[in-house]
């Protein structure tokens, strides 16, 4: 390839926006499955928190959406409300930042 093709691709590539990390609203309800109803109790109970656009529009955290498949798991398997698993799921990030960090300081034993 030419030196003229390699910088062009060069420069382009530079040019490329970075991968959004926010969603809209029916991409949201499509990844994750979720009826439209239980998205705005889940919004609601502020245990998800979009953006909201001058033009009124929601846009959700792409690291929602596996938050929110696993809460929906945990209420068809356990039986419970959104409630109950929004604190169910909670808990369960907890626990593993924290086991992310005891295996962070015996590292330095």
């Amino acid at each position: 390839m030419s030196d003229e093709h390699n910088n062009f691709m060069s420069e382009s590539s530079e040019k490329l926006p970075e991968p959004s990390v926010q969603i809209s609203w029916s991409e949201f309800v499509e990844q994750t499955r979720i009826h439209p109803s239980r998205l705005g109790e889940l919004i609601d109970l502020g245990w998800i928190q979009p953006v909201v656009t001058g033009e009124e529009l929601y846009l959700f955290r792409v690291r929602d959406v596996y938050r929110t498949r696993k809460l929906e798991r945990i209420c068809l398997d356990l039986g419970v409300s959104a409630v109950g698993g929004t604190i169910i799921v909670d808990l369960l990030g907890r626990i593993e930042r924290l086991e992310a960090k005891i295996k962070e300081l015996e590292q330095f034993k």
